[in-house]
């Protein structure tokens, strides 16, 4: 099985930032074979993705609504992925999720491994 733990999340104002890590484990689970990504769900809203990162970091995807203010990274040492997230505005306030999917497409879809989540509140 695979565990997936998110930290970092907390309250900022508008035009700050937080940096989110989600730490893996798992007895069977190789790190380094897995594409990561970031997730979000505001109250009343669907989940939608953030980004995500190949095995290596090189390759890098984000939503739209990030792009140049969120930077994501990993460090296969530490089997963690790190979200930066600069210039947070108020509509990122909330729940940051990790995934995990040895499929690059596939991690676009639900049939991810899930970590629980992270507040992000942005006051304005």
């Amino acid at each position: 099985q695979v565990q997936l733990v998110e930290s970092g999340g907390g309250l900022v104002q508008a035009g700050g930032s937080l940096r989110l890590s989600c730490a893996a484990s798992g007895r069977t689970f190789t790190f380094s074979s897995y594409y990561m990504g970031w997730f979000r769900q505001a109250p009343g809203k669907e989940r939608e993705f953030v980004a995500r990162i190949g095995w290596s970091g090189t390759l890098t995807d984000y939503a739209d609504f990030v792009k140049g203010r969120f930077t994501i990274s990993r460090d296969n040492a530490k089997k963690t992925v790190y979200l930066q997230m600069n210039s947070l505005k108020p509509e990122d306030t909330a729940v940051y999720y990790c995934a995990a999917n040895p499929s690059w497409r596939s991690l676009l879809s639900n049939s991810n491994f899930w970590g629980q989540g992270t507040q992000v509140t942005v006051s304005s």
